[in-house]
């Protein structure tokens, strides 16, 4: 895993991904304590920068692979993501997600044409499922980030705050990352240690799934206790990748955990203040920004938006803390 895969991935998301904006806020700033950049990839297609690492992945696969087509694990925004990706390339897929997913990514996922397989993500394996799937049907598996292609596409996201960044000549920051097995935060981590080395990438995640946070801190892979029962779907895994763990204690600066409650107060500041429409899970990195600036030094912070597909009735309740 390497700069030039970024690189490349780069060259095949032309013309098909989002380049997504840096936004700001006089507002989001006093709160912060100095400047926030925030990197909507919210934005991005289908919700999520997971379209970068789909497209990455299949844009790569030998003609016989795609058309057997791609099976992949995901709570939501890796599923619509591939789907996508799949369809574009006219390659069938199969996505296994828990039961528990929101709504909205489950029938957004089979509305791109996939095949959704449900399971208990509490008392079920979805690597298993996975992996049995793939074997029975010959599909090629897609990881959500513990696949080289993948972590090349999600670090297309660090080669363009690294360009904006310089544009707007912030040369030396933290980019808080919403992370859960890490493919985004360990992309963006090698992109900027190429491109903007005074640019340090710290992996965000929600309390009592602190996996990353933790296994930084013990220098070996930590598991979480548990796998469900969180508003931030998006970012829960059960422990870091194999290969995003070494590339995140090579790059990455200490982790930084946060509440549902201040995860739920920056969905509403980012739609107050900022106009997107940003899931819990997503907004993990903006929540840092805003409520533990004791974590961050210097005068700016940069915060990645990372998904906004919310189910209206937590929108609505992050809403309410606005009251």
């Amino acid at each position: 895993m390497n700069i030039d895969m970024i690189r490349a991935a780069a060259k095949r998301l032309e013309g098909h991904a989002r380049r997504t904006p840096i936004l700001t806020s006089p507002f989001l700033d006093e709160i912060a304590g100095r400047r926030l950049f925030v990197k909507a990839e919210c934005l991005q297609h289908t919700g999520s920068f997971k379209f970068r690492g789909g497209w990455s992945a299949i844009s790569a696969l030998t003609d016989n692979a795609l058309k057997t087509g791609v099976i992949a694990f995901s709570s939501g925004n890796h599923a619509q993501g591939v789907a996508l990706a799949a369809r574009a390339h006219s390659a069938p897929a199969v996505i296994v997600m828990p039961s528990d997913a929101p709504k909205v990514k489950i029938d957004n996922t089979r509305a791109l044409g996939a095949e959704v397989v449900l399971y208990d993500r509490a008392r079920e394996s979805r690597e298993e499922i996975g992996d049995r799937l793939s074997q029975e049907r010959g599909l090629t598996l897609v990881r959500p980030y513990d696949e080289p292609q993948v972590i090349a596409g999600q670090g297309t996201t660090g080669l363009e705050i690294a360009h904006d960044m310089n544009d707007l000549g912030v040369t030396k920051a933290d980019v808080a990352v919403c992370c859960g097995g890490g493919g985004l935060t360990s992309g963006i981590a090698l992109a900027l240690a190429a491109d903007a080395p005074g640019l340090r990438a710290r992996p965000v995640e929600p309390e009592g799934f602190d996996d990353v946070t933790r296994s930084l801190i013990s220098g070996k892979i930590e598991r979480n206790e548990q796998l469900s029962g969180s508003l931030c779907d998006a970012i829960i895994t059960p422990q870091p990748g194999d290969l995003t763990f070494p590339i995140m204690q090579a790059h990455c600066g200490p982790g930084i955990v946060v509440s549902e409650e201040e995860c739920l107060r920056a969905v509403a500041l980012a739609f107050d203040r900022l106009r997107i429409v940003v899931e819990p899970g997503g907004a993990a990195a903006l929540a840092a920004a805003l409520f533990h600036p004791e974590e961050f030094e210097g005068d700016a912070v940069i915060a990645v938006a990372t998904g906004g597909n919310v189910d209206a009735a937590v929108f609505a309740r992050a809403l309410e803390t606005l009251a």
